[in-house]
């Protein structure tokens, strides 16, 4: 058994008690590329009328990106950019962009926060929506990265037949972005931009 903090507010904390907590909050820091590898599995046989399950067209998206060069943080906002489809039904990509957020450059965290709006382009006048709702985003500084990401990744990213690597290939990319935390309230220097 662990030792535990004995407080019951946190404003009655002490230095001792963060002795205690922080070592585990380091542990558990370390295993989060275990949890996000777990959760994004959890996307395994789940088409919802797809072509591809979720998993595989998460790793499609990913494979086409690695294929094509791109570099390891790009590969990795590409296989998880549509990990929180089993949590936001309505907002899937804030998810994917709360877990990237400490570890991408704000150039893939803006790619990924409007993947859907910019992917809405191919699909939502299907579904009685403003197909060309990207608009609104013009002259932005990251739309061509954004748009670039939906035409040459997650678009063609449905095929039954399309090459599929497997997670061994990308879970190293991901343990080495998910290493080091540029932005987070935890650190005393925000490092955006440093990589």
């Amino acid at each position: 058994m662990h030792a535990r903090a004995t407080f019951t507010r946190m404003e009655d904390s002490t230095k001792e008690d963060f002795d205690i907590i922080v070592p585990e909050a380091m542990a558990y820091a370390q295993s989060l590329p275990d949890r996000v590898l777990a959760h994004l599995k959890l996307l395994q046989g789940d088409f919802g009328g797809w072509p591809i399950d979720r998993y595989d067209h998460c790793l499609q998206t990913a494979t086409l990106a690695l294929r094509d060069g791109r570099d390891e943080e790009y590969v990795v906002c590409a296989l998880l950019h549509d990990i929180g489809d089993s949590l936001g039904c309505y907002n899937h990509a804030d998810i994917a962009v709360a877990i990237l957020k400490p570890f991408v450059s704000e150039a893939n965290l803006w790619m990924i926060e409007n993947h859907t709006v910019f992917q809405g382009h191919n699909f939502f006048h299907h579904v009685g929506l403003d197909r060309n709702k990207r608009d609104k985003f013009k002259g932005h500084p990251y739309y061509e990265r954004a748009a670039e990401f939906v035409e040459k990744y997650d678009n063609p990213a449905f095929d039954p037949n399309g090459e599929i690597l497997p997670i061994e290939t990308f879970e190293p990319m991901l343990r080495r972005l998910m290493a080091q935390p540029r932005r987070s309230v935890y650190l005393e220097d925000e490092q955006v931009g440093a990589r």
